[in-house]
């Protein structure tokens, strides 16, 4: 603040007291506020002018007129009513507004602002007709910064996120490298069985080493719906082999040379292959289970709904039924997308992204299989549905537990039969990676008891069998543990 005003200063700012008439500081925002506390004191105003227009008096010229230099435009001059109307107060401006009652020093220096619609007014907070320093430049700056600042912030989590896979693969590597070589020697995989006529639709089947039917798992992979891929499922699929049990891994395509509803599109076909074909190849067509891990896990239950809508309806034509699934194995799986999208956002990528692989955000609801089931258009459908089973641990921070658990509550409400069976202390990669690398397989355990259910023989065989093999030392899974993305 200057020290000294003028002599011409003082004449203008004298002048301009008489002017000012009571101001209404009331928030446009705030109804049914009382006109009586509403006047701001023409004094008040007249300081609140004078503070807010201290002006040096360079921008006088010698005569103690205003200059070329002036804040005030020439052939124009100030009104004296009143500068906003009481009863037509608007919460929005346009640029007329803003042009004028924003008035610039040419030299750079403080701009100063009239029109309290510039001035934030969260919280019912009363603010002074002039304000100073807030104008909608200030706020344009602010809300470019806060988005370089986010697109900052979720590059850096993209880049840690990938330094962080990238550890944790090289510490699974002893494991990684022993299940490759299993995947791509073993005698047991038929691998690349052709199921559709689009990119990526192939399956791997997993063999026992005796032809007796088998009960069958149809198995779809996570990935993220981005890096989704029949072979993530060949640990399972080896361990379920040596158990009886014959896995289909089935591929899909995914974001972004693919839609949701082509990824679901995908699981379908690929679930109708097995339905149809699965005899061919020892298994038992009367007891095929349908299972997903993850994104796969969402897929899987979308597909499986989505067949449950199209069967419910008499004139549709379908290549599988629902009748022939006994049941649904969802592992670590998220099935209320707007839910999901949410949390995500905390640990990844804008939403925006999230959306564009759900087909956008009028899409969510159509891929969210808690949703879904919960409509009452679907409620014919939802009574084909088979038993549903989920898998969750309680450490899992890629997709919460709650996802299983609301699903589950869902689906008991519309009368499916629905259990979860939690894993305290897990996360999301250590059910499915790091638990089957030790050796100690909870998962496999309960799989094996849900499937082989009444099979005296199997259940008796399996108990004789000797204990799996470690595939990677136990410090190395416990780094990989911590340093996991997932």
């Amino acid at each position: 603040m200057h020290k000294s005003i003028s002599k011409a200063t003082r004449v203008y700012i004298s002048n301009m007291k008489s002017h000012i008439l009571p101001i209404s500081i009331s928030n446009p925002f705030l109804p049914n506020q009382s006109s009586s506390n509403s006047i701001m004191p023409i004094s008040a105003v007249s300081q609140a002018a004078a503070g807010s227009m201290l002006m040096n008096s360079d921008h006088f010229n010698d005569t103690g007129d205003l200059g070329s230099n002036s804040l005030i435009e020439d052939d124009k001059k100030f009104e004296t009513s009143p500068f906003m109307d009481n009863n037509n107060r608007v919460s929005s401006y346009d640029d007329s507004v803003l042009m004028s009652t924003s008035i610039f020093n040419h030299k750079g220096r403080r701009r100063v602002v009239s029109d309290p619609n510039l001035s934030e007014l969260r919280g019912g907070r009363r603010r002074y007709f002039w304000t100073g320093r807030v104008d909608g430049g200030k706020t344009l700056i602010t809300r470019a910064g806060s988005k370089v600042v986010a697109l900052i912030g979720s590059g850096y989590r993209l880049i840690t996120g990938f330094i962080s896979l990238q550890c944790y693969a090289i510490l699974i590597m002893p494991g990684v490298l022993q299940v490759a070589y299993y995947y791509y020697f073993s005698s047991q995989i038929r691998r690349d069985i052709v199921f559709g006529d689009q990119p990526r639709n192939k399956l791997d089947i997993f063999l026992p080493k005796n032809d007796v039917p088998k009960p069958v798992i149809a198995f779809i992979t996570g990935g993220a719906w981005v890096i989704g891929y029949k072979a993530w499922g060949s640990l399972l699929g080896r361990h379920l082999s040596e158990a009886g049990i014959i896995v289909a891994c089935i591929d899909y395509r995914n974001y972004p040379k693919a839609t949701m509803s082509e990824m679901v599109q995908d699981a379908s076909r690929g679930i109708s292959f097995v339905c149809n074909n699965i005899s061919e190849y020892g298994g038992d067509p009367n007891r095929i289970y349908l299972m997903g891990q993850s994104a796969g896990a969402h897929i899987a239950a979308c597909a499986l709904v989505e067949q449950a809508i199209k069967e419910s309806v008499p004139t549709q034509s379908t290549s599988w039924s629902v009748s022939q699934i006994k049941a649904y194995l969802g592992l670590s799986g998220g099935y209320n997308m707007f839910k999901l999208a949410d949390h995500l956002t905390t640990r990844g990528p804008y939403k925006s992204l999230f959306f564009s692989i759900m087909e956008g955000e009028q899409s969510m609801s159509k891929f969210s299989p808690e949703i879904t089931v919960q409509d009452p258009h679907n409620k014919n459908a939802v009574s084909l549905l088979p038993p549903v089973i989920l898998f969750h641990g309680t450490a899992d921070y890629s997709i919460p537990t709650d996802c299983s658990k609301t699903f589950v509550d869902a689906l008991q409400r519309v009368g499916v039969k629905a259990e979860l069976m939690l894993y305290e202390g897990k996360t999301h990669t250590d059910v499915f990676v790091q638990d089957p690398m030790r050796g100690e397989d909870k998962l496999f355990d309960d799989l094996v008891k849900i499937i082989h259910a009444g099979d005296e023989e199997a259940l008796a065989k399996l108990a004789k069998a000797p204990p799996r093999r470690r595939l990677v030392p136990e410090f190395m899974l416990k780094l990989a543990a911590r340093i996991s993305p997932f």
